[in-house]
Order: structure tokens, then sequence, then C-alpha cells
């Protein structure tokens, strides 16, 4: 395979992690991009994942965080969001892999014939899978970051970091360099920071055949030089390759804190390339506004995974964007729909100047979020519903103000007698120009609307003013739709369906007549905010919520 990799342009960069999770490898590669990209090379990336699922599609998010979704329909791993926010590049279906995606494609070419009667085996034929889907990214950029999921020590992860050490023997040194993310702890009772599980991590490292090139150190100082230099003498790397991952206040600084370590130096140094001198002036001033807000607003976020602030990633972000476009600090307060089911909707809500209902699935919390939905309607309280949110939203206005008695969405009571929200079984998919079909029988994923579709806006409307264009498209992840059957009762009775299919079959956005912010939309706009460029909902948002504070 080495002639066939060495005409590749891509280089390569692999960021492994040891001693604990979540140490932030996520971010250490989102960060490493953004400095690449910002000295003018074109940048993409990759997470493999060793878990056996073949997407996180169906895995709890108590137990995974949040599923990001792609333009292209593909749900992967939380971490392809901190890559498109931290750059401007988009992920699809091949910037994620995991061990069963990867095994399902071998054992399919197995069942076929492939390997020609062969004793199929993890050395070579998983191996060469995963090396064939790093380079399955490679195409038209410079660099390609692949992240390996999970911690060195892990028995799952073996493969990958097997099929990473052959990569570079493959591509040569000067196209691969691999990046290990460890931990350095400050031991408060010795009043010292302690190397010895960076050099175990390192050891395990080296033990596979891999010897890092570049070693971060998550900490929380600066490292003096004789850390430094203790690391590079034991985990045999250079000195200047020993980079300090200081905590930081805000996740858009770590870009600005390995540039002054000179993290970006090293690795065009080792990788042999040729940039531009960094160009860092728009995250320096993206840190200055976060850190040096004008004013503070509280959005309280009622869901039901509130005791994992993971589960909410890219929603966390977007708002943080939407105070940037407003000079102002956001300030989140989490509420667990059953407490307010248990309390009322007022206690848990009337110090909050917005509410945001996201998104989410099955039945559980739901009556407490149609709790705080009707607080934040009867109240004016600026709200936003995003998916199930939205579906919510619609459901307490059928009961509410419409009257229709015991309305609901058929994922909640499927013998519901006014169900709507209610389960499509065929509707008509505007990107391919095709009919889609399904049922209660099709595999979980195929039965979710996913990734990219496009929305006609209504002029005039809420959200026509905040994203000032008429044509839109927004990701889309779930089931459930809104039924048409009952569409005239709603708009007789002031709700406003402000974004419609390109067909007009599938209500996208609904609003209130009358209400200074109350908005709800069937797709994701979280999946889409960029800290250099805020959602327009969301802005909108924070700036109705800046308005309802102070009382405008």
């Amino acid at each position: 395979m080495g002639a066939k990799f060495r005409k590749r342009r891509a280089k390569f960069i692999f960021v492994t992690g040891g001693v604990l999770s979540s140490l932030g490898k996520g971010l250490a590669a989102a960060a490493i991009g953004a400095l690449m990209e910002s000295r003018g090379l074109k940048v993409t990336f990759q997470k493999l994942d060793p878990y056996i699922n073949v997407d996180p599609g169906t895995m709890n998010p108590f137990q995974h965080g949040e599923v990001y979704v792609t333009d292209d329909g593909a749900e992967t791993d939380l971490d392809l969001g901190h890559y498109e926010r931290f750059t401007s590049t988009t992920m699809g279906k091949d910037n994620n892999y995991t061990s069963g995606k990867i095994y399902y494609s071998v054992i399919l070419k197995e069942r076929r014939g492939d390997y020609l009667g062969g004793t199929v085996q993890v050395v070579p034929h998983i191996t060469d899978e995963i090396k064939r889907a790093i380079l399955s990214v490679a195409d038209g950029y410079d660099i390609v970051i692949v992240e390996v999921g999970g911690t060195i020590g892990d028995i799952e992860g073996l493969p990958f970091l097997e099929a990473i050490r052959q990569f570079r023997l493959d591509v040569g040194k000067e196209n691969a360099i691999y990046v290990h993310l460890t931990l350095v702890p400050y031991i408060k009772t010795a009043g010292e920071l302690k190397t010895k599980p960076t050099q175990h991590s390192v050891k395990a490292l080296r033990e596979i055949g891999i010897q890092p090139d570049i070693i971060l150190c998550r900490t929380d100082r600066f490292l003096p030089s004789q850390i430094k230099k203790k690391i590079s003498l034991f985990c045999n790397v250079d000195e200047d390759a020993v980079i300090t991952a200081k905590d930081v206040e805000t996740i858009y600084e770590v870009p600005l804190v390995f540039h002054k370590e000179r993290l970006d130096e090293k690795i065009v140094k080792l990788l042999n390339i040729w940039t531009r001198e960094p160009r860092l002036e728009a995250w320096k001033e993206l840190v200055y506004k976060i850190k040096h807000p004008k004013d503070e607003v509280k959005i309280g976020i009622v869901g039901k995974y509130t005791s994992l602030k993971e589960s909410y990633k890219s929603l966390h972000e977007a708002l943080t964007h939407g105070g940037v476009a407003n000079d102002c600090h956001v300030l989140l307060k989490y509420i667990e729909a059953e407490e307010i089911e248990k309390r009322g909707a007022e206690p848990l809500l009337k110090d909050v100047h917005g509410v945001l209902v996201p998104g989410g699935f099955g039945k559980r919390g739901t009556l407490g979020k149609i709790m705080a939905i009707e607080y934040s309607r009867k109240n004016m309280v600026p709200f936003f519903g995003i998916c199930l949110g939205m579906q919510l939203a619609t459901i307490e206005f059928a009961r509410n103000v419409i009257g229709l008695n015991g309305a609901n969405s058929t994922e909640f009571d499927p013998n519901t007698a006014h169900p709507v929200i209610y389960f499509m079984k065929e509707w008509y998919d505007s990107r391919g120009g095709t009919v889609q079909k399904r049922d209660e029988y099709t595999d979980k994923g195929g039965t979710m609307r996913l990734g990219a579709y496009p929305c006609i806006l209504k002029r005039g409307t809420l959200a026509q003013r905040a994203y000032k264009h008429i044509k839109i498209s927004e990701r889309h992840r779930h089931r459930y739709e809104f039924n048409n059957k009952y569409r005239q009762s709603f708009l007789e009775n002031g709700m406003v369906i402000s974004g419609l299919s390109p067909d007009e079959e599938l209500v996208e956005i609904i609003e209130l007549k009358g209400h200074p912010w109350f908005l709800g939309c069937q797709f994701h706009p979280e999946f889409k905010s960029r800290p250099m460029k805020p959602h327009p909902l969301f802005g909108s948002f924070i700036k109705a919520a800046l308005d309802y504070k102070h009382g405008k």
C-alpha cells in the first residue's frame, strides 16, 4: 500500500489521549485545526471511536452525550461539532468511524467473497480498513487531523492504534505525526506538579509501537521549564514538543494558549510544511468579547438530561455565540423538567429572561416542558423550542388555546384523539426529488428525517427578520411531524407558520402573534452556529431576552 499512500498530498496529525477520559482530545484536535487554518492550510478531521455501535444515534445521551448531525445526515460523535465550530470545514459521514462501522464493512466484504476464502483477521484486514477510512477524507486537504477516541490501555482501541502505527510507515515520517494528550496534576498537599501519569501513559503508547512527537499536558498552570525538561527526558521527546494544555476560561482561548506555547510552529516544522504566519486576530477579538461582556442574561433550559451538560454541548455553545452577537454573557440555568411537574413552572422560571426547550426523545419530562411553555406564552417570556420543544409548543397551544382536549403526539400517546404531532409514513424529500416511505418496523435510524433540508420562510415573520433570507437550509434529527390536518385551526387561533418545506407539506417553524419572541423550529439550528458567525435565531433570541430583562 505504500506507493499509493505517497502520492497523497495531505499530511496527517494523529491525536491520542492517556491517563483518563474527558481530558479534551476533541478540543485539542479542533484547536490544532484552527491554528493550521490560521496559517492558510486547508484542514479536515476524522474521529475514530472504538465502541462497537455503528454510530451513536441510538445511544443514551447519559452514556455518550450529544449526537451531532452533519449536513449529509450522519449521526456522529459530539467532537465533530468542535471541529466545525473551530474551523471552516464541513463534516460528513466519512469523518466519523466506529469499530462497529469498520467491522461491519469488513464482514460485508467477507460475505461477498472479497477475501477469496482467506482467513479474515484484525491484522491486516481490520487495520487496512481503518487506513482506507482515514484516506477517504484526505483528498483536497493539506492537513487531516485524526482523533482516536478512548484512552491508551483500552482493549477496544488497539486495532486503531495499530492502524495509525502502520500508517506512518506507509506515508513516511514527514507526512504523519503523533500528538498525545496527558494529565499533569498539581498535588496541593505536596505543592508539586506530578509527571508520573504522563510518563506511564507515554510508556503504554510506546509499548504499542508509537512514539509521540508532541505531548500536550493538561494542567491548571503553565508548566515551568524544569517540568518540561523532565517530561522530555523520560518520554523521549524534544523539550519544545512538551506543550502546556492549560485550563482556560473559555474553550475558544485554547488555540491562543497553544500558539503561545508555539505548538503550531512545532507542527509545521515536524511536517516540513511552509506556511504564512498565523492570523489570530479574530480569535483574540472573540475571546475578548467573551471575557468582557457589556451585559448578562439568564436563560432557563428545560430538559431531561440536565445532569449531563455534554448532552447539550452544541446548544450551550450556540447560546454563547448568541451572547457574543449581543455583547452579553449568557448565564445558563439548567432545569429538570420533572422538577417543574412537582413544583410548578413559576418558582423555577421566575428569575430567567428566556426559556429554551431543546430536542429529545421519549415521554419522560414532557408535562414539565409543556408547563414551561405555557408559562412563557402567558407571561410574555421569550421562548425558543427546538425539535421536541417545537412539537410540545404545538401540543400546548392545541390544548390550552384551541381547546383540543388530550391533544398529543403519537410518540407519547398512539391513541390520542387529536394527534397534532404524528409519525408521517410518507413524505416528499425535496433534496433528492423522491418520496420517502417509513413505518414502525423500519430500523430506528431509518425512521428519522436526518441531515440538511431546505426551508422557505414567510416574509415579515420573526424568523425571516432574523435570517434576513427567504430560503434557508437546516439540519434535522426527528421522527414526528406537524399534522397538517390541524393546520387551519392553528392559523385561525393566532399561530403563524413561518417556515415550510419547498412543497409546503412539512411545517418547519412556528411563531405566535402578539408575543414578543415565541418561536419553535423542527430542526436543530445549534448544529450550524459558529463563534465567528452566530446562528441568527440564537442571536435574535438572546436579543429578545435582553429586551425582556430591561423591560423593552
